[in-house]
């Protein structure tokens, strides 16, 4: 990982920030890309350039706004010269329940968890080959156990497995498409996710009865970007055994 180049959406925050910290502690340079969080990313940047200097930007964009993709490729390219792997980690997340879907939940939930995971990958693909690179998205469990009520980001993330795969087969041999579904680990900052008894429920649903931790999924994201050369169009779901506990 050393001195390696990583782009990822959404590193600002939550698991995203977890992962830009792993990645930087063994050794990559960053380009992190947010939408509204300019004080965390603001903030994360200059965390880990006091660590290493000049080893992380910022680059702020829409990712619904197509246009704006081969920019934030652009940008990295110009701050560091080179990419080494691509992160697709931004993600809407909110209820759809049939009857009241609109056109505009549809854009934002499929734009941000497929349309522009594509859209950017093909943009990076071309700096990608260069260096033998990787990909990967963060998917979510319930694009194969769909939650009920969110109909919409459900098949959302079950798209992005299937582009992971589509991905991995285009790319290859010269780049490697990976994905990591995440199960429990943060609970969605919203009113309807407060509930302890919703949150027990779900806990004691998994084999390990616990909920994870960002840094699970960092860890994972890390192994695979630095210790797979022979994995590629592979879900690795990190979930406390929930998805085989029927």
């Amino acid at each position: 990982m050393q001195e390696n180049v990583i782009l990822i959406t959404g590193g600002a925050k939550r698991v995203g920030a977890a992962i830009c910290r792993k990645l930087h502690a063994g050794g990559a340079n960053l380009m992190i890309h947010y939408r509204s969080s300019f004080k965390e990313a603001q903030s994360l940047q200059f965390e880990l350039n006091q660590i290493r200097t000049n080893s992380v930007a910022l680059v702020q964009a829409d990712l619904l706004e197509l246009n704006q993709l081969p920019i934030l490729v652009d940008k990295t390219i110009a701050q560091f010269g080179k990419l080494n792997a691509l992160i697709n980690n931004a993600s809407s997340f909110f209820s759809t329940t049939i009857g009241s879907i609109t056109e505009n939940a549809w854009d934002d939930l499929v734009g941000s968890n497929l349309k522009a995971p594509l859209f950017l990958s093909q943009a990076a693909a071309p700096y990608l080959v260069k260096q033998h690179g990787s990909i990967i998205n963060i998917i979510d469990i319930h694009a194969d156990r769909p939650l009920k009520d969110y109909v919409v980001y459900n098949l959302a993330k079950g798209g992005l497995v299937s582009l992971t795969k589509s991905l991995a087969v285009e790319l290859a041999p010269e780049i490697r498409v990976n994905g990591v579904s995440p199960g429990p680990i943060l609970w969605p900052e919203t009113d309807a996710w407060a509930n302890q008894t919703i949150r027990q429920d779900i806990i004691n649903k998994t084999l390990l009865k616990r909920s994870g931790e960002p840094d699970d999924i960092a860890k994972t994201v890390y192994f695979m970007l630095a210790d797979a050369p022979y994995i590629t169009g592979q879900i690795i779901t990190v979930d406390g055994g929930r998805s085989i506990n029927l």
